[in-house]
């Protein structure tokens, strides 16, 4: 079973709720959840999470919540020092934004990604335009991409 963190990033609270959920799900799979609110880039350096889960929607012009502003700036500016960091991505935001849709979810895999993350899946976006229950497309999402990747570490 699988130590998962998840980092939560909302503006409005529905991140939050879909990180909520996918916490609830995981743990009724056996699997360690914690949610993280206002992380920090040191947190990422924790040898006791097997999995980090980054949910996050997206404000302004694709721009991250303000929770997660800091954490995105530090990993820019001066990364920990990481030794095995699997990861993937939640995005929530809305498609008639155009351009910056899902900005914020973008922004973390990229940066994930730069520091030298293994990203575990390509980030879940979910529409706000198409869905009016993201939690319902993230939880079974979530699920199964932390039983694969629990099965292969």
């Amino acid at each position: 079973m699988a130590n998962v963190a998840i980092l939560v990033g909302s503006v409005y609270g529905g991140a939050t709720l879909v990180a909520e959920e996918v916490q609830s799900a995981l743990e009724n799979h056996g699997h360690k959840a914690e949610l993280i609110d206002e992380p920090e880039a040191s947190a990422l350096a924790r040898e006791d999470i097997d999995i980090w889960l980054v949910c996050t929607s997206t404000t302004g012009a694709g721009d991250l919540p303000e929770d997660l502003v800091d954490l995105h700036a530090e990993l820019v500016n001066a990364p920990p020092r990481i030794q095995s960091l699997r990861y993937a991505v939640i995005a929530l935001g809305d498609s008639s934004y155009g351009d910056t849709f899902c900005g914020g979810g973008k922004q973390m895999d990229a940066v994930l990604s730069d520091i030298g993350g293994e990203q575990l899946s390509e980030p879940l976006i979910l529409d706000a335009i198409e869905t009016v229950t993201p939690e319902e497309d993230a939880v079974p999402w979530a699920v199964e991409l932390v039983e694969a990747a629990s099965q292969n570490s």
